[in-house]
């Protein structure tokens, strides 16, 4: 995806586009790159794949949800930060957490967040479940790309929740998701949406699950996230 093509299809999806956004997502991938020839950040560093499985990718998420209408956002597992650097970006309006287990992912999200002057962003060394349970019901939306199964993303998760708020989870092939029914009803949570689509250029499958707080989360003391590593899309 040149970035004529990213323009055009963030333009479909509603998104303002400004060469200021455009000069910090170019800023974001040579920082990608020169980070990732000396840690793992990515697989993917070819320039028109990153703009498309990466920053289009996190983009996506206004599928479901208007954030120009929320205020708080948690990123779990970010990583290298998707989508929560490029959220950050183009919804200047929301205040992001990004949440990693990994101090050097954390030090390169933080060099991200100085280089780009990102503010009201932070980059949090933590696992989820540590955090989770000490951040009852602080944010508007709590999202997560290629973590984990979603059954286990919602014990380690909802808890960030604020009742009435919504838990979205990025996803690839929805088929190859285990059954999550059973997580929702103990959580005391509800599927609002489900959109599967595809990726322009290459078409693979992706699918958005939107996920309300009905009432506060029962006490739970939710399974480890440590043995669970982030899979690519």
């Amino acid at each position: 995806m040149n970035q004529n093509k990213f323009i055009e299809e963030v333009n479909k999806l509603g998104i303002n586009i400004t060469d200021e956004k455009l000069n910090k997502l170019e800023k974001y991938y040579e920082l990608l790159i020169e980070y990732n020839k000396v840690m793992n950040l990515t697989g993917i560093t070819e320039k028109e794949s990153v703009y498309l499985k990466h920053f289009y990718d996190s983009l996506t998420i206004s599928k479901i949800i208007d954030l120009t209408k929320q205020e708080t956002l948690c990123d779990l597992g970010s990583g290298a930060g998707f989508p929560g650097i490029v959220l950050k970006i183009f919804y200047p309006n929301l205040k992001i957490t990004l949440i990693d287990s990994l101090n050097k992912r954390i030090n390169f999200l933080n060099k991200v967040i100085e280089e780009l002057d990102l503010k009201n962003i932070e980059a949090v060394h933590t696992r989820i479940e540590d955090y989770s349970m000490g951040n009852k019901e602080k944010y508007d939306i709590v999202t997560a790309r290629a973590v984990a199964p979603l059954n286990i993303l919602l014990e380690l998760g909802i808890n960030l929740v604020k009742v009435g708020k919504y838990f979205i989870a990025m996803k690839g092939i929805l088929e190859n998701e285990s059954d999550y029914s059973n997580a929702l009803k103990k959580l005391n949570c509800k599927e609002e949406d489900l959109i599967i689509f595809k990726l322009p250029i290459e078409e693979s499958s992706r699918s958005l699950i939107k996920i309300s707080k009905k009432d506060s989360t029962p006490k739970l003391f939710p399974r480890k996230y440590s043995d669970i590593k982030k899979k690519p899309l």
